[in-house]
């Protein structure tokens, strides 16, 4: 009684005598779709997941906004949502790099490219410094891990483990921080060569407003491995966004306000000063505080929990390892800083927007391309398929060669009208940006390179190396401080940036060289051959695409006679572009680039799902 109804018992098929069926041997399967995760958890995966793999953390003066969004973690295929998470983490990375994009061009608007341009570049860079200097490499490159390994080891789900974490790291940002806040004026020091072309005291009245930076940094890295290591992604992808639309909140208020920042004296007080650093700074506090909520929905509660937990040391060979590759990156830094300050005004801050246009190509293609081919060479490394993973490498080089020399070519052809147009809005401004423009231009060679020492280090991540990459940031630092070295002696003040930022691209061209004699010495022959042959026909239709972009840019000076101007540069920006990618990419498609097609059909294919 009450209970479920008895069901009658189905009746017995009819039984019929068998006959054997001889079925054709099965064909074999179709090679696998290149994907942003595996489908199944293939064999070794595991051991690629709860093994800590060392990321190569951002070079010290990297916006932390932009950076934070890069880091590429095996996500567990069982989740159902993964495409979507994979989707989501993409439209931030890019709406991070499109508002950080924006702020920066507004505060070249505002103040121009000199002394308060340069003065802000330092005084933001050094909380970026300190933290990967204090704990951001370890983070990047262990903490996910080992969070990973407590949730799914310790009984309380690995709380007690992440409260002794957060207590630990919350004592050495602190500390850390008062302890730069104290040392300000000797980190001005050490960065700026105090010269006609510099001003030191306004870097110190600003570091001493951005400094506290360190802290919420910390917090944000730190929340945000943890948020990671249970699978959450979005408040982590978006917090950058929210940093970056405070700070061009803020760069709207500095507009605003009547008169001009006094440069001598300078004067903490004065509401510019202010304005730019609280505001600054307000941005970071923002995106460590929007993922706090996040962390509380998963039931963690913030609590002081003293004392040292055995797992931590386990991978201390690891953290020291990626702190020394921070620190020489650090050296290569300072070195430029030091030139660039000391030779002309607006030297360094036109150096740093070079070096953030010549990233967005890499950001946009080169990531995804990486984001695609990480997770199988990764799974490769850890089942010790060594043939697996030179073969994902030299797809990852094809795939790159064909997507990004391309656009080296035509910025190297359109570096001034590409400057002139987001920088000269003012008619005084048209010198500074044709600098940047020229600059630009000097360097775009630079962004194949890079992306390939990129490939390189993460096929060094996938094989648990951290030892082998800090090793090459030795080799090209020491190139990049001589070569500098040299310029500085050598070339005039105003001539400096144009060798400073050659020579950034030129150290990758270093770094993929010394990387790639490191790879065949553990991995053996790398298939080269066929990646110099896509090489050479794609560099064969850049170089002549190039050309042909340029030479519009004269037609259309033909057309429009007189000074140049944004709208001019838009116009032979737009044309140029036009002419040159329809020449480069017709003309890969004559000499049959076999990679052509399939880099646009992965591109557009992650575009579509995202």
């Amino acid at each position: 009684m009450g209970g479920a109804p008895r069901q009658q018992p189905a009746p017995r098929p009819e039984t019929r005598p068998t006959v054997p069926i001889r079925r054709p041997a099965a064909a074999p399967p179709p090679p696998a779709p290149l994907r942003t995760g595996p489908p199944n958890r293939p064999r070794g995966w595991h051991a690629a997941e709860t093994q800590p793999i060392p990321a190569i953390p951002p070079e010290p003066g990297m916006d932390q906004a932009a950076e934070q969004t890069q880091v590429i973690r095996p996500v567990s295929p069982g989740k159902p949502s993964l495409l979507k998470a994979s989707g989501s983490m993409a439209i931030a990375t890019l709406t991070s790099r499109i508002t950080g994009f924006l702020w920066k061009l507004m505060l070249a608007i505002a103040v121009s490219f000199g002394e308060v341009n340069d003065s802000f570049t330092v005084a933001n860079t050094l909380p970026n410094t300190i933290f990967e200097l204090l704990i951001g490499g370890v983070l990047t490159s262990v903490v996910v891990p080992v969070l990973v390994r407590a949730q799914k080891s310790d009984p309380d789900g690995g709380q007690r483990f992440v409260q002794q974490l957060m207590t630990l790291a919350m004592v050495i940002l602190g500390v850390g921080t008062l302890l730069a806040l104290v040392c300000t004026p000797i980190l001005t020091w050490i960065f700026v060569t105090e010269s006609d072309a510099s001003n030191p005291a306004l870097v110190n009245a600003l570091a001493y407003l951005l400094l506290p930076q360190i802290f919420f940094y910390g917090v944000s890295a730190l929340v945000g491995a943890i948020l990671q290591s249970k699978q959450i992604f979005s408040p982590p992808a978006w917090a950058p966004v929210v940093n970056n639309l405070v700070v061009i909140a803020t760069i709207g208020v500095y507009v605003l306000l009547p008169g001009a920042l006094t440069l001598d004296p300078v004067s903490m007080t004065d509401a510019h000063v202010l304005t730019l650093g609280i505001g600054v700074t307000a941005g970071v506090i923002c995106q460590a505080a929007i993922q706090l909520p996040a962390l509380r929905k998963t039931g963690f509660r913030l609590r002081w929990r003293w004392g040292w937990d055995s797992r931590l040391s386990e991978f201390g060979g690891l953290a020291l390892w990626t702190l020394g590759y921070v620190a020489i990156s650090l050296i290569g830094l300072v070195v430029l800083s030091r030139v660039a300050t000391g030779a002309d005004a607006g030297a360094w801050s036109i150096y740093n927007y070079v070096w953030m246009l010549l990233q967005l190509p890499y950001g946009v293609i080169g990531f995804s391309i990486m984001t695609a081919i990480l997770p199988r060479m990764s799974a490769a490394a850890a089942d010790g398929d060594h043939r697996k993973v030179i073969d994902d490498l030299s797809l990852g080089n094809r795939l790159s060669t064909v997507t990004l020399l391309p656009v080296s070519a035509v910025m190297t052809a359109l570096g001034v009208p590409l400057a002139v147009g987001l920088f000269a809005l003012k008619q005084d401004a048209i010198g500074q940006a044709t600098t940047l423009g020229l600059a630009l231009a000097v360097s775009a060679f630079g962004v194949l390179p890079y992306a390939l020492t990129m490939m390189q280090m993460r096929t060094f991540n996938a094989l648990q190396d951290a030892r082998t990459p800090t090793l090459i940031m030795v080799v090209m630092t020491a190139a990049k401080v001589l070569m500098a070295l040299v310029v500085a002696n050598f070339l005039e003040p105003d001539q400096v940036v144009f060798g400073l930022t050659f020579i950034n691209s030129f150290t990758f061209v270093v770094g993929w060289l010394v990387g790639e004699g490191w790879l065949r010495h553990r991995l053996g022959p790398l298939g080269s051959r066929r990646f110099l042959g896509t090489l050479a026909k794609t560099l064969t239709a850049s170089v002549l695409g190039g050309l042909l972009a340029w030479a519009s840019t004269l037609g259309v000076d033909v057309l429009i006679p007189g000074n140049a101007g944004a709208g001019t540069g838009w116009l032979q920006l737009i044309v140029g572009a036009l002419v040159g990618f329809a020449a480069i990419f017709g003309l890969m498609s004559v000499l049959r680039v076999a990679e052509l097609r399939p880099a646009i059909g992965r591109l557009t294919g992650l575009l579509r799902r995202r």
